[in-house]
């Protein structure tokens, strides 16, 4: 079987496997946990994240909280938010702002984006994994957006993938143009780094 469709076999069963989940709004609520917590030292302020589609982990009840904590600090912080919109010239991704209330419309995908907001950049952006593996490289739906983005973002953002331990592969083979992660969280805590 070629890669291309062996992959593409593969993301059909993960993402399968995640609907499936008995137990997925369990899991969801500890990777909350898990996200909020990992993110108290992070001293980032500007944090790009995605609209979950096909059963993935939200991110945005954490943020949104990250973003009221960073209010209430002795010396408060203005803390963004923003989501992906396609660039569709060059097949990569820019950040608009959200915040809960702010205008949406679907892209072409169907997946909600913020209308009209400015675009920010990001210094730490969350990514979705159907699928994750060791070294901190992911499973994504193929698109390759991640991929074409991360290397135009100046400065590059700290990269952090975020599943549920059900999209482990521990014999995930990354090919040459995909790009590891800093780091990947599941609803057991942080999978990479190790240590």
């Amino acid at each position: 079987m070629d890669r291309s469709l062996e992959k593409k076999t593969l993301r059909e069963r993960l993402v399968k496997e995640r609907l499936a989940m008995p137990d997925r709004p369990v899991r969801s609520d500890l990777l909350q946990r898990v996200l909020r917590i990992w993110l108290v030292d992070r001293p980032d302020t500007v944090i790009g994240a995605y609209w979950p589609i096909k059963g993935e982990f939200d991110p945005l009840p954490a943020l949104h909280r990250w973003k009221e904590d960073g209010e209430l600090l002795d010396e408060p912080q203005r803390r963004r938010i923003g989501l992906p919109v396609v660039d569709k010239l060059h097949g990569t991704l820019k950040f608009h702002a959200w915040f809960p209330g702010c205008p949406m419309e679907e892209d072409a995908f169907g997946i909600p984006k913020p209308k009209d907001t400015e675009v920010i950049v990001p210094t730490l952006l969350f990514v979705p994994c159907v699928g994750y593996g060791p070294g901190g490289y992911r499973l994504g739906y193929g698109g390759g957006f991640y991929d074409r983005t991360l290397p135009r973002l100046e400065p590059k953002p700290y990269t952090c993938g975020l599943g549920f331990t059900q999209g482990f592969l521990d014999d995930f083979e990354p090919e040459a143009h995909d790009v590891p992660l800093d780091a990947i969280l599941n609803d057991n805590g942080v999978v990479w780094p190790i240590g």
